[in-house]
């Protein structure tokens, strides 16, 4: 069965890897045009597909003093007047079923977090914006189990729906990937590697999250290698002045060297 579909001129499962990456959160609009520009070069430059990625809030932040953005409104029209001056598609999360309509009013794909993935209503709700829709797999769910938040997507009308790994928790504080669980959600859906969530300590720093970027690559490189159709990247000109999950960000000095690499493991996994 074919999951093939488009998001712009992104072909999501055609075999082309394609790079869904940004800040993890808006910053500001100048932030975010910056780090779209200085991506979007690199993108260009090695023929990688490429969806920009932001969210507009952060309602899942350990502290109730963190940073959680410009909010819906504000933030839903940053996302807009970026897409319509860069021409990128555009990611974002969404975690209530009442703001889908208007976060698809200037996105491309709406994003259930990982926390939300059981979330029917949410899910509903973002299929029928006719959007492309994203769900990160919960660190607590099987892989196989994935195929009942496909369902609930598929079957509200809307078959443009891929997964993303994020790994799986593992203890305290920490989390693993199982590459096992990408041929099983392949089967599903496309599937889409998180390298930098993947790393991630979960509120692990303080009252923050903290990470462990070093083995971006390595997982990265394990999961194209595995087989997966994108690669998910949060990515910061400034990790250590980060306003959300700068600790497992990548370094966008880092992308292009990455994205080498994985694109020749891609054409050898091919």
């Amino acid at each position: 069965m074919s999951h093939e579909f488009e998001i712009g001129p992104v072909h999501v499962g055609a075999g082309r890897l394609f790079l869904i990456a940004g800040p993890c959160v808006i910053e500001s609009e100048s932030h975010v045009r910056k780090m779209a520009d200085a991506i979007q070069r690199i993108t260009s430059d090695l023929g990688v597909p490429y969806i920009f990625k932001a969210s507009y809030d952060k309602a899942n932040r350990t502290s109730l003093s963190s940073f959680r953005g410009p909010g819906l409104v504000e933030g839903v029209a940053i996302l807009r007047r970026l897409a319509e001056s860069t021409g990128l598609p555009v990611l974002t999360d969404v975690h209530e079923p009442a703001h889908c309509a208007i976060a698809a009013e200037g996105v491309d794909v709406l994003q259930i977090p990982a926390f939300l993935c059981r979330q029917t209503d949410l899910l509903v709700a973002a299929a029928k914006t006719g959007r492309a829709v994203n769900v990160k797999k919960g660190q607590f769910v099987a892989p196989w189990d994935m195929r009942h938040a496909v369902e609930k997507i598929t079957q509200s009308g809307n078959s443009r729906v891929f997964l993303t790994e994020r790994g799986a928790t593992f203890g305290y504080n920490n989390l693993v990937v199982d590459m096992r669980s990408l041929p099983v959600m392949r089967a599903l859906a496309p599937v889409v590697f998180d390298g930098t969530h993947s790393v991630q300590t979960p509120s692990a720093a303080n009252g923050v999250s903290g990470g462990q970027p070093e083995f971006i690559p390595l997982l990265a490189r394990a999961a194209v290698a595995a087989g997966v159709d994108g690669v998910f990247l949060e990515v910061h000109d400034n990790p250590a002045e980060a306003k959300s999950d700068g600790a497992n960000a990548l370094n966008l000095k880092n992308l292009r060297p990455l994205l080498e690499t994985l694109l020749a493991i891609h054409a050898a996994a091919k």
